[in-house]
């Protein structure tokens, strides 16, 4: 008989990273470190040019999967995790039977521009920025009010099935969240601050669904979830292997990124490199409209607390260029290998690597863009390719930090960063040789994960505050600028040059 007295005592977190390519999920103690971890991927849909599309199925399965694997891997028994906090890919869309839990169409994922028409009649009357004052976001493919539209209007009976209340919406964060608290049987159907920002159909000011963005883009109010505070209960997991632990925390996996590392002052930022970039500046509780091209989101609000913004700028082709070159090409084997091949030359023998695959996010908004390599002559050879691919990405994120700047009118001290491509230190050098500013690399590269840790654990009373976190943040690296100050001009030129050549390559 296991008595009260000898049952484990909660001193663990738990947090459900979904992201655009694969579900994970960690265990981290009190002072972030990493007890266990589970992850799988799931498939990338692709029905036609633009368009992707996961299977929120899969994605269900492979979340219940991952939680179960990461207890059996490292012997953590439920009851000794305090609290779970979910994190997600966001703005990728889910329409669900309130019923059956049952998808109603394939998820549309964030990087998917079937919208592209909608979006230009829109922008007709009124110009790309006609909801900015509102949402704080331009007309763009990206956002996903007008997903959900797009669905309910080409899955037959589904806007009339939605009017009625026999459909719901969330992003990811709201359709796990609703089946791991019991689905069809009483799920809870919320979502939180960032995520809401992240639809185009919440009002910056009010934290609520917009009435008249509804009718713009479309949406019953009848499908949409309740809006929450990042942290605080949230309900119980019915299901899975964690059934009985509680869910503290819902946040967007960007904002969670800032929370992890610990950017909770206005000014600071940080940089998480992935399948795109997503750059994030704090605010603070003041809501900076963008005149350069961001967007104007949440940061995070924590229960009982005054919300936080921030400005963000979105890259959508940094890590999967890396991807592309790989898989479209054959020049590297695996990923890790472009650093090495890139390390063969000096520099990039004057090419000019514009991955605007599905268009330009943040700071042009420009979704007729077009990938585009310039500056080839015969002297260029794949060590150069390699070199100009890493440097895309540096550039994309020096044009959002510059936008960053002149509208908050902050300069920026240091840029902290994360994610995947982190682990390449000629890429960091070249980051901080574009941004003429030190780059800084934490000990702990999963800050996204930590963040919705930290965000329940601050929900649950697991951390007494936000300072007694920023203490426990600790660099790996430094990088300092090294390049001559002509030199970075001139390439940041002819970078630009190469942009303007991307504009405009399909027709309206």
């Amino acid at each position: 008989m296991t008595t009260a007295a000898s049952k484990p005592a909660p001193h663990l977190l738990g947090a459900l990273d979904q992201g655009t390519t694969s579900t994970r999920f960690m265990i981290f103690n009190r002072e972030a470190g990493v007890v266990g971890s589970a992850q799988r991927e799931h498939g990338q849909i692709y029905p036609q040019a633009g368009w992707v599309e996961h299977d929120p199925a899969e994605i269900l399965a492979a979340t219940l999967a991952v939680m179960e694997e990461a207890l059996q891997s490292s012997g953590v028994q439920p009851a000794q995790i305090a609290a779970v906090g979910i994190t997600n890919q966001r703005e990728t869309t889910v329409v669900w039977d309130r019923k059956t839990g049952r998808p109603v169409h394939h998820a549309i994922v964030w990087q998917d521009t079937r919208v592209a028409e909608t979006v230009a009649q829109l922008a007709a009357h009124g110009g790309q920025d006609r909801f900015r004052a509102t949402t704080g976001l331009p007309l763009t493919t990206y956002f996903s009010g007008l997903k959900i539209a797009w669905i309910l209007d080409h899955v037959p009976g589904a806007r009339a099935r939605a009017e009625a209340g026999e459909l719901l919406f969330g992003n990811v964060d709201s359709f796990l969240l609703w089946h791991l608290s019991g689905g069809p049987d009483g799920g809870l159907h919320a979502t939180d601050v960032t995520n809401a920002s992240r639809t185009q159909l919440m009002n910056l000011d009010t934290l609520a669904w917009d009435p008249a963005m509804l009718a713009a883009l479309r949406v019953p109010a009848a499908m949409l979830p309740k809006i929450r505070a990042s942290s605080g209960f949230f309900a119980d997991i019915k299901i899975s292997a964690l059934a009985g632990v509680p869910i503290f925390s819902l946040v967007g996996d960007q904002h969670a990124a800032l929370i992890g590392q610990t950017c909770f002052q206005p000014g600071e930022l940080k940089n998480t490199y992935g399948t795109g970039c997503f750059l994030v500046m704090n605010t603070g509780t003041a809501k900076v409209q963008s005149t350069s091209g961001l967007l104007t989101t949440m940061a995070y609000q924590f229960e009982g607390q005054k919300p936080v913004y921030a400005l963000e700028g979105s890259i959508a082709v940094t890590g999967s260029l890396v991807q592309w070159l790989r898989d479209n090409l054959g020049l590297i084997q695996k990923s890790d290998d472009i650093e090495a091949l890139a390390r063969t030359v000096d520099d990039n023998g004057g090419a000019y690597f514009v991955p605007a695959f599905s268009g330009l996010y943040a700071p042009y908004w420009k979704d007729s863009a077009r990938g585009v390599i310039a500056g080839l002559t015969r002297y260029v050879n794949k060590g150069h390719i390699a070199r100009a691919v890493l440097e895309s990405t540096a550039f994309q994120t020096r044009d959002v930090v510059e936008a960053m700047q002149q509208d908050s009118g902050i300069a920026l001290r240091q840029l902290r960063t994360d994610g995947g491509m982190v682990v390449n230190d000629l890429l960091m050098q070249i980051q901080a040789d574009a941004l003429n500013c030190a780059v800084v690399r934490p000990k702990m590269r999963e800050t996204t994960a930590l963040g919705a840790a930290y965000a329940a654990g601050l929900g649950c009373g697991f951390y007494k505050d936000t300072d007694s976190l920023a203490r426990e943040w600790s660099v790996d690296c430094v990088w300092e600028p090294k390049i001559a100050p002509a030199d970075r001009d001139r390439q940041y030129r002819q970078w630009k040059k190469a942009v303007e050549r991307s504009f405009d390559w399909e027709d309206s």
